[in-house]
C-alpha cells in the first residue's frame, strides 16, 4: 500500500527508550543535545517581533512564485552587510525551510536514480530529502588530522555518469569545519570537470568561533550553485519559517536553473504573507541574538578545554564554527552503548557519533547551546564515567 521511498525503520531507539524510562523516574536529563535555541534561555525582542507579524499588508493575496520583492531584497541586504556580497533580489527563492530548498533543488538536478555526493560525517536529514526525492546519495568523506578537511580522493572515487551535484556543509554539522580556501578552489574545479552543481548549506556561517567574517559560496560564480540558509539558525527563530535558495553561477546556466525554481516553487507558493513582510525585521534581530549565542558557545567551550585539561582519556576535536563540539572517547563499546549508559546511569542526553555517520565508535556530538550551568555539570558527569 505504501511506496518504498518511505519505507523507513520507524521503531524507537534504543537512546530514545531509555530517555522515557529516566524520566518516568523522575529523574532530571541534562540535555547536551539541545538545537532548539528557543529554548535555550535566550532573551529575544519579543515585542519587535511579534509586532513584524502584524503587518496590514499580510491582508493582500499576492502569489509571487520566488517570493515577495520586500522579503528577496532584505536577503540581498543582509549578504551586503555580513559579507560584502552584492546579491541580485531576482536570484533568490523563498522557501519555508533549507529542507523545503534541499527539495526544490533535489528536484531541479535529479531524474529518479541520480546521485548527490554528500559529506560524511555530517547531518542526518539528508538521507530522508534523497529518500523523499528518489536520489541516491553517494558519501564523500570528512578527514581529521589537526583539523577536518575534504578527502578529494574519495570525492572523485564517488562521482559516477549520474552524479548530479556535490553537497557542502559549511559550516559542517556536527565537525563545525569551514570549507578552506584551497578546498573551494578544489571543489570548483571538480565541479566544472565533471559539469555538477554546487549545492552549499552555509545556516551557521554566521558563527565562527574566532568571530571573523567567513566567505559564502554566494559568491562562487564559476559553476551553478545554490546557497541555501535561513532565519532558523541566522536569528535563531525556527519557528518562523523563512529560508532561501541563493542561485549563482554562469549567467546563461544561472537564469535556466532560476526559471525552473521558479516553477517548482509556483506549484506550492508555500512560504505565508506575514512571515514575508516581517523578513527583513527578523534578520534584523540576528543583531541582538548571535551576540549572545557565541557568548554561549565560547564559554561552553571553554569549559569543555577546562575540564578535558584535568584528565587524559577524553579530547575534543577541533571545531571552529556552529553550534557543537565533537569529544573523542575511549572505544570501550559502541556509541549508543555509551550515550545509553550516560542517560540511564548519570541522567545526561548526548548524541552518539553514529547519528552523523561518524564512520567508527567513539565520538559524542555535544551540543554548545546548554545553558552554562547545566553544560558544566553535565560535562562533569560524562568524564566521571568510566570508559
Amino acid at each position: 500500500m505504501f511506496s518504498d521511498r518511505t519505507d523507513w525503520k520507524l521503531t524507537r531507539n534504543r537512546l530514545t527508550e531509555t530517555l522515557d524510562e529516566v524520566r518516568a523516574r523522575g529523574a532530571r536529563v541534562l540535555d547536551l543535545t539541545l538545537s532548539n535555541p528557543t529554548r535555550a534561555g535566550l532573551h529575544y525582542d519579543e515585542p519587535r517581533i511579534l509586532q513584524s507579524l502584524a503587518s496590514p499588508q499580510a491582508m493582500d493575496y499576492d502569489p509571487q512564485p520566488k517570493g515577495l520583492p520586500s522579503a528577496r531584497s532584505a536577503v540581498a541586504d543582509y549578504y551586503q552587510a555580513e559579507h560584502g556580497i552584492k546579491v541580485n533580489p531576482e536570484r533568490v527563492i523563498l522557501t519555508t525551510s533549507t529542507s523545503e530548498g534541499y527539495s526544490f533543488v533535489f528536484r531541479l538536478l535529479c531524474n529518479p536514480g541520480d546521485e548527490l555526493l554528500v559529506p560524511k560525517p555530517s547531518y542526518p536529514l539528508f538521507e530522508f530529502l534523497a529518500d523523499l526525492q528518489d536520489v541516491k546519495l553517494m558519501p564523500y568523506l570528512l578527514i581529521y588530522d589537526h583539523g577536518w578537511q575534504m578527502d578529494f580522493p574519495s570525492l572523485r572515487n564517488a562521482v559516477t555518469k549520474r552524479t548530479r551535484g556535490v553537497i557542502v556543509v559549511h559550516p559542517n554539522n556536527p565537525t563545525g569545519s569551514y570549507v578552506q580556501a584551497q578546498e573551494r578552489v578544489a571543489l570548483g574545479g571538480f565541479c566544472q570537470e565533471h559539469e555538477l552543481a554546487l549545492i552549499s548549506d552555509e545556516v551557521f556561517l554566521d558563527y565562527a568561533h574566532n568571530e571573523a567574517p567567513q566567505p559564502s559560496f554566494a559568491a562562487h560564480e564559476d559553476v551553478l550553485s545554490f546557497t541555501l540558509s535561513g532565519v532558523s539558525k541566522i536569528s535563531a527563530l525556527p519557528q518562523m519559517k523563512v529560508a532561501w535558495i541563493l542561485t549563482g553561477g554562469p549567467s546563461a546556466l544561472a537564469e535556466a536553473a532560476q526559471a525552473r525554481l521558479e516553477v517548482i516553487a509556483d506549484t506550492y507558493l508555500s512560504i505565508n504573507a506575514p512571515i514575508q513582510w516581517a523578513t527583513r525585521e527578523l534578520l534584523h534581530q540576528r543583531h541582538n541574538i548571535q551576540r549572545q549565542l557565541l557568548g554561549r558557545v565560547l564559554a561552553n567551550l571553554a569549559e569543555l578545554d577546562r575540564q578535558l585539561a584535568r584528565q587524559k582519556t577524553c579530547q575534543r576535536l577541533s571545531v571552529e564554527g556552529g553550534w557543537y563540539a565533537v569529544l573523542r572517547v575511549p572505544v570501550t563499546r559502541t556509541d549508543e552503548e555509551l550515550a545509553v549508559d550516560l542517560l540511564r546511569h548519570k541522567s545526561v542526553l548526548v548524541h552518539p557519533g553514529h547519528f552523523y555517520d561518524f564512520p567508527s565508535d567513539g565520538y559524542l556530538v555535544l551540543s554548545l547551546i546548554t545553558q552554562q550551568a547545566d553544560f558544566a555539570e553535565a560535562l562533569q558527569r560524562v568524564l566521571e564515567m568510566n570508559f
